[in-house]
């Protein structure tokens, strides 16, 4: 008897100037690849840990006030980051190739706006959230783990139903 995968989360960082929660928003289906990762760490929880299913905290960052925007899920697993093989794309890899990818990217889908963006300051007063990876010194990846904890702390902050929940 096969064991039902159990959900998990995760923080994407994106600098709005690059890609906003709007874009995703405004995207076709409000669905979009999460491409153009170059961090060998990130890439292996694209590649190998990030499930369809699992839920997205949308940070804003390098703004004048980063934070968590709005909430999106997983719709497709690691697949390889054709980003990497277009020498016209900005993430262009020449090492990269359809046998050899080395970059991944997942596919995100809109779930909700928050009410209001949770701001670094915010996390950090928070009992729960002020243990984010996020806030860590150091910490720049784009992709990072969440805790369950930390996602329904997010979701109680904001005073909103869980979207995955539906």
């Amino acid at each position: 008897m096969s064991k039902k995968k159990e959900r998990r989360y995760w923080l994407m960082k994106s600098e709005p100037k690059a890609f906003s929660f709007e874009d995703l928003k405004s995207a076709e289906f409000r669905t979009t690849a999460w491409d153009g990762v170059r961090n060998y760490q990130a890439r292996n929880l694209l590649r190998d840990e990030i499930k369809p299913g699992d839920g997205v905290l949308f940070y804003h960052s390098n703004i004048e006030k980063p934070a968590i925007v709005g909430l999106a899920k997983v719709t497709r697993e690691g697949y390889p980051d054709t980003t990497a093989m277009d020498p016209g794309s900005d993430h262009y890899d020449s090492r990269a190739s359809e046998t050899e990818p080395i970059w991944y990217m997942v596919d995100i889908a809109y779930l909700a706006d928050l009410p209001e963006p949770l701001t670094r300051d915010a996390l950090k007063k928070h009992p729960i959230l002020s243990r984010m990876g996020v806030l860590q010194k150091g910490n720049r990846l784009s992709v990072q783990p969440v805790t369950r904890e930390e996602w329904k702390a997010v979701i109680d902050v904001s005073a909103m139903a869980d979207p995955l929940e539906k």
